[in-house]
Parts: C-alpha cells; structure tokens; sequence
C-alpha cells in the first residue's frame, strides 16, 4: 500500500476516534433536589447537601425552584 495512502487512513482513523470521544463528554448541569430537615420542618432546594441533618427528596428538579421535573 502507498505511503500516502496509509497516512491517509490513520489520519481519518484518528480523527473518527477523535469526534467519537468528543460526543460522549456532553456534560450536563447537576439535579437539584428537595432536601428536608431532620429536626423541623423546614425544606430546602439545592443540588448538593446543606449537611448531615438532612434529607434528599427523591425527585430531581432542573431549577432552582424545584418547580420542573427532571425526566
């Protein structure tokens, strides 16, 4: 096989393996979640633990708010 010919192929090659790794690092924002207080009443929205005292909600939101669900 010609020289050029094989440069060639490994170029494409790489550059296929290149942009099939480049779509599978899509990095998406974190869910936020209801989080309740152990010792009250009280309830939070946020994407990470405000502590140990509480407790994670089940369902993930896309807001904020806690106000659209994630699907």
């Amino acid at each position: 096989m010609d020289r050029s010919v094989k440069s060639f192929f490994r170029r494409s090659l790489l550059a296929i393996t290149a942009l099939s790794l480049l779509s599978l690092a899509q990095a998406a924002p974190a869910p936020w979640y209801w989080w309740s207080s152990k010792t009250s009443d009280a309830r939070i929205c946020a994407q990470t633990s405000p502590g140990d005292g509480w407790e994670q909600g089940k369902k993930a939101y896309l807001d904020a708010r806690c106000s659209i669900e994630k699907n």
